[in-house]
C-alpha cells in the first residue's frame, strides 16, 4: 500500500450554495437549523448546509404539486428540451467548482471525477434525455377494432407520472441526483429532491444554478436536504408525491417498498450489489487482473463496484499472489492528489463498520492477504487500508454481504463456465458485473449471470443511453436509457370513433 498525506489545507476557499431551493427560491430553513459539511479525508468542517424542517418539506411538495398540475411543463415538449439545454451548458461553466466540492465533501479520488463521479454524468445526464424527448414514442396507434359492431380506432399515450420524490445517496451523489433529475424532468415530472445530508452541496449549486441560469419554472425542480429521516419519508407517504426515485441501500429500499404500499407510488430503487468479477480458464492473468483493482475506487464505496473476485482453481494461486501484489501497490490517502485511487469513506461511522467485516471476515476462516486496519501514517480522516481476503467460501459474510468498503474477496471454483456462473448467481444481489476471457465465452456467460449490467473484458456499460438497476436484491426497476424514460410515465389507452 502506498499512502499519500491527506492535504491539511482548511484555509481552501470554496463558494458553495448552501440554501435550500423551494419554489424557484434560494432560502435558509424556515427553522434556521444547519447542519455541517465534513470533508472526510481531514475530518474538519468546510462549512454548512441547511437542514429542511417539514415546513420546509411541505412546501416543497406543494410547489412540486402545483407546478405539474397547473403549468404547461407536463405537456410541453419543446420547453423542456430548451430547458434542459441551459441546464446542461450552465452546468458546464461550473465543472471546476463542482470537482473541487466534491473532492472535499466525499472524500472521492480526484481521478474518480474523471469518470463517473463527475465527467461522465456531465456529458450527458440532462443532454440526452433532453433530446430524447424528440425520439421516444409519446404516441402510437393499435389496429382498428369494432367489438361492438360500430368501427373505433385506439390509440396508446404516454404521460408524465405527476411529482417525484428524488432520493439520492451520498457515494456518488452528482451522478446519481443529475440522472434522476435528468429523466425525471424530461418526461414531463416535477421533482422533490431531497440529498444525502453528507454531502449536500453539489445538489444545492444544482439549485442555484436552476434558480439563476434557466428557464425552468418555480416548482419544478425543489430541493430540500435534510438530516431527519422521518421527514425524508414524507416524500414516501405523502399522497401529493407519485413516485419515488431512490438510490441507497437494501434495507432502506425495503423500507420505502413497504411505506409506499399506502398510496401505491411508483417506485424505481436502486439497491446494493455484491458483484462478481469473473475470470474464465482461458484469460490472460497479466491483462485481466488489474481491473480487480477497481474494487478499491473511491475506498470501495460503489454499488457497482466488483468486490467478489471469481477465479478457476487451476490458476487460483497464481492469482491470489499477483491480486496481493498489486493491491500493496495500490495508493490510498489525499483524494486531492491524482495519483490516489483509494480515499477516505465518508465517516467515522462507515470506517467502523468496514474494519468490523473486516474481524468478521477473519474469523470465519478467510485468509488476509493485505491490509486489514487503519493506514498508520495516516492519522486524520477515515481511511481503511485496501484489504485483501483470500480463500473465501460462498457461505462466509464477506462473499454475500454487502461492504461498502475497500475490501475485497478472492474465491475459487471448479466446473468450467457453468461453475463460474453459478457461483455469480450465488448471491441475493444481481446489480452489476464483469467477465474475462475469451470472447465467444465470456459474452455466453455474461448472459447467463443474473445481473443488470455486465462488462465483457473491459468494455464500460455506463452512459446516460444505457438502462442501469438491478435482479433480485438489487432493486426495482432501471434509471437512465429508454427504459429509464418508462420508468417516469403512466400509459393511457383510448379508443375513439
Amino acid at each position: 500500500m502506498v499512502t499519500v498525506q491527506p492535504t491539511m489545507n482548511d484555509t481552501e476557499v470554496f463558494s458553495p450554495e448552501t440554501r435550500l431551493y423551494i419554489n424557484g427560491e434560494l432560502r435558509g430553513a424556515v427553522r434556521g437549523r444547519t447542519a455541517n459539511n465534513i470533508n472526510p479525508a481531514t475530518e474538519e468542517i468546510l462549512g454548512v448546509a441547511a437542514d429542511a424542517g417539514p415546513e420546509d418539506m411541505e412546501a416543497a411538495i406543494a410547489a412540486a404539486r402545483h407546478a405539474f398540475d397547473n403549468t404547461g411543463w407536463a405537456n410541453n415538449h419543446g420547453f423542456r428540451e430548451h430547458c434542459l439545454l441551459q441546464l446542461h451548458n450552465a452546468l458546464l461553466e461550473e465543472l471546476e467548482q463542482l470537482r473541487s466540492e466534491l473532492i472535499a465533501e466525499t472524500g472521492c479520488p480526484l481521478s474518480s471525477t474523471f469518470g463517473p463521479q463527475l465527467d461522465w454524468p456531465m456529458a450527458d445526464a440532462i443532454r440526452w434525455p433532453a433530446h430524447y424527448i424528440n425520439v421516444f414514442p409519446w404516441e402510437r396507434e393499435l389496429p382498428d377494432a369494432a367489438l361492438l359492431g360500430s368501427p373505433y380506432r385506439r390509440r396508446v399515450l404516454k404521460e408524465p407520472l405527476g411529482v417525484v420524490g428524488a432520493i439520492s445517496a451520498w457515494n456518488f451523489p452528482f451522478e446519481i441526483a443529475l440522472n434522476k433529475i435528468g429523466q425525471a424532468l424530461a418526461t414531463g415530472n416535477t421533482v422533490v429532491l431531497k440529498p444525502a445530508m453528507e454531502t449536500p452541496w453539489n445538489a444545492l449549486r444544482l439549485g442555484r444554478v436552476i434558480a439563476e441560469k434557466t428557464d425552468i419554472p418555480s416548482g419544478v425542480v425543489n430541493i430540500v436536504p435534510t438530516s431527519s429521516n422521518e421527514l425524508a419519508q414524507t416524500l414516501v407517504t405523502d399522497p401529493r408525491v407519485d413516485m419515488v426515485s431512490f438510490t441507497g441501500s437494501t434495507a432502506v429500499g425495503q423500507h420505502i417498498q413497504s411505506l409506499s404500499a399506502a398510496t401505491m407510488k411508483r417506485t424505481l430503487l436502486e439497491l446494493g450489489g455484491k458483484s462478481a468479477y469473473i475470470l474464465l480458464d482461458d484469460a490472460d492473468l497479466e491483462t485481466a487482473l488489474p481491473g480487480c483493482i477497481g474494487a478499491f475506487i473511491h475506498a470501495g464505496q460503489g454499488c457497482g463496484l466488483t468486490p467478489r473476485v471469481l477465479v478457476p482453481a487451476s490458476l487460483y494461486d497464481a492469482a491470489v499472489e499477483a491480486i496481493t501484489q498489486m493491491c500493496l501497490a495500490v495508493p490510498v490517502g489525499d483524494p486531492t492528489d491524482p495519483a490516489t485511487l483509494c480515499g477516505p469513506v465518508i465517516s467515522e461511522r462507515q470506517r467502523e463498520r468496514v474494519l468490523n467485516y473486516i474481524k468478521i471476515g477473519s474469523a470465519q476462516g478467510g485468509r488476509l492477504t493485505v491490509g486489514g486496519g487503519v493506514p498508520k501514517d495516516l492519522n486524520r480522516g477515515y481511511y481503511v487500508e485496501p484489504t485483501v481476503f483470500a480463500d473465501v467460501d460462498p457461505g462466509h459474510r464477506l462473499f454475500n454481504e454487502e461492504i461498502f468498503g475497500p475490501v475485497l474477496t478472492i474465491t475459487a471454483y471448479e466446473g468450467g463456465d457453468d461453475g463460474a456462473v453459478t457461483l455469480a448467481n450465488a448471491s441475493s444481489y444481481g446489480l452489476a458485473g464483469a467477465v474475462l476471457g475469451s470472447a465467444d465465452r465470456a459474452l455466453a456467460v455474461a448472459r447467463r449471470v443474473r445481473t443488470g449490467t455486465m462488462n465483457v473484458n473491459g468494455a464500460v456499460f455506463y452512459g446516460a443511453d444505457a438502462p442501469f438497476g438491478g435482479y433480485k436484491m438489487s432493486g426495482i426497476g432501471r434509471q437512465n436509457g429508454h427504459e429509464g424514460f418508462e420508468q417516469y410515465l403512466e400509459t393511457k389507452t383510448i379508443a375513439y370513433p
